[in-house]
């Protein structure tokens, strides 16, 4: 519920900084500003959209709490369409949550998470596409990611949705017309016409759609479980990957009894490495509990790097870990390179393994470098090729929306080769457009915006 009050939130992180920030909006944010804020100069001369240094008071004691900037911002032509003001002042944590607290004080109510943001998108700044990108942007954590946040910033993704969804209004409109007119001498396109056009347009939905895959791994990263049997390297294979000691690393096998979870950048990606516990038959309850987990990882996982050490025999263990990796994307590495060798990749082939397989040292890093290019290589064959600004979707909210779209657009088509009536089918049209719309907002509920707008921080 928009609620035309004024809020207030640090729009910076909490913690200890050179400058944090507090944010005004709403109706009376100016002035509550000027109450607690006070040019240097009091003759100054205060021009809007941009910063002028004065003093924060106690508008009840007069005492001057620190010395800030300030910049009054009147809407409409402001982040949220309303007034804004911001005080920039030093920053720590207590001077912020003493400014906010004054501001309270003053009339404004705390800010829920992402007020500011589902205000912009309510008064019709930004569309939902755009306020999904700002939460993008600040959880992006490598360039890939930062690129596509990007893109569905300035509204490449909205601008494609729209497009779509214009073709739709079109072909509605063609059926209306033949429901208002069909009883008129009027040149109306034929059935035949009209079904084109849904052809066209189911294929430039589909392909939006199925960019799902892409945009979720550029976004989140790619999720790569480390499996193989206990005492193999797997987590020395971690800390060589990360560059930093983030496994305890024994010789003890079975060292390992939970999942360890670290990201690392290759290239343009994030991959999401996962350490699991090594894969055996085990009696030990707690050791039991870290090998399911390993194996419901590595079914989920969007790679495998299924490691062997190629200084034993393969036996039964290995075996079960070549199963788990049958038909899966990723790549195996046979690790102890540098000792004597008793097994071969020909060993692993004859068992059946269909993983790119490389030779590995965890201790001297040799075919590190290799390892990192195979990764980028998996990754990139799921992603459908390299990172390039391109518009896809990331988010599961846009892939259930072009979902229905798809679904409404094969309704559609079969009632135009049934012959059904332009009212019928007219229907399914409209359910098309409702599905497009709800992407970027134009079509929206109180639960998908609390669902969205959730997600942000307080003060953005």
């Amino acid at each position: 519920m928009y609620l035309e009050d004024t809020i207030v939130a640090p729009a910076t992180p909490p913690g200890r900084g050179a400058v944090a920030i507090v944010r005004l909006s709403g109706p009376k944010a100016i002035e509550i500003a000027r109450k607690l804020w006070h040019p240097r100069h009091k003759s100054a001369r205060i021009i809007a959209r941009r910063l002028h240094l004065g003093e924060i008071s106690d508008p009840q004691t007069g005492k001057i709490v620190d010395r800030a900037m300030c910049v009054l911002m009147p809407g409409p032509q402001s982040l949220t369409g309303e007034n804004i003001a911001e005080l920039h002042c030093h920053g720590g944590a207590y001077l912020v949550r003493k400014i906010v607290t004054l501001a309270a004080a003053e009339g404004a109510r705390i800010a829920q998470p992402g007020e500011f943001s589902r205000r912009a998108f309510l008064n019709g700044r930004i569309d939902l596409t755009e306020a999904e990108a700002i939460a993008d942007l600040i959880e992006a954590r490598d360039a890939g990611a930062l690129n596509q946040s990007v893109v569905h910033l300035v509204g490449a993704l909205a601008a494609r949705v729209k497009s779509l969804r214009q073709q739709v209004i079109s072909i509605r409109a063609h059926l209306e017309a033949e429901i208002d007119f069909s009883e008129e001498e009027i040149d109306l396109p034929s059935r035949e016409a009209i079904a084109a056009e849904l052809l066209a347009l189911n294929d430039n939905v589909s392909a939006l759609h199925q960019s799902f895959a892409r945009g979720r791994i550029i976004r989140e990263g790619a999720r790569a479980a480390i499996i193989g049997k206990p005492n193999v390297g797997k987590s020395s294979i971690l800390n060589l990957l990360l560059g930093v000691e983030r496994a305890i690393v024994t010789g003890i096998p079975g060292t390992t009894r939970d999942l360890i979870e670290e990201s690392v950048d290759l290239g343009p990606y994030s991959l999401v490495l996962i350490d699991t516990a090594g894969i055996r038959d085990s009696s030990e309850e707690v050791e039991q509990i870290g090998i399911e987990r390993a194996r419901a990882t590595a079914e989920h996982a969007d790679l495998l790097i299924a490691v062997f050490d190629s200084s034993r025999s393969l036996d039964s263990e290995d075996i079960a870990i070549i199963r788990l990796a049958q038909g899966r994307k990723g790549i195996g590495l046979l690790n102890k390179h540098d000792l004597a060798q008793r097994i071969s990749v020909g060993d692993l082939r004859g068992q059946g393994l269909t993983l790119p397989v490389l030779n590995f040292c965890a201790i001297s890093g040799d075919g590190l470098n290799q390892c990192r290019e195979a990764l980028v290589g998996e990754i990139e064959e799921m992603a459908g090729g390299p990172v390039i600004d391109e518009v896809v979707i990331s988010r599961e909210r846009h892939r259930n929306a072009l979902g229905c779209a798809l679904e409404a657009l094969g309704a559609a088509l079969d009632g135009l080769r049934r012959r059904m009536p332009p009212e019928i089918v007219a229907v399914d049209i409209a359910l098309v457009a409702e599905s497009l719309g709800s992407i970027t907002g134009e079509v929206s509920t109180e639960d998908v915006l609390d669902a969205i707008f959730c997600e942000f921080c307080i003060g953005k």
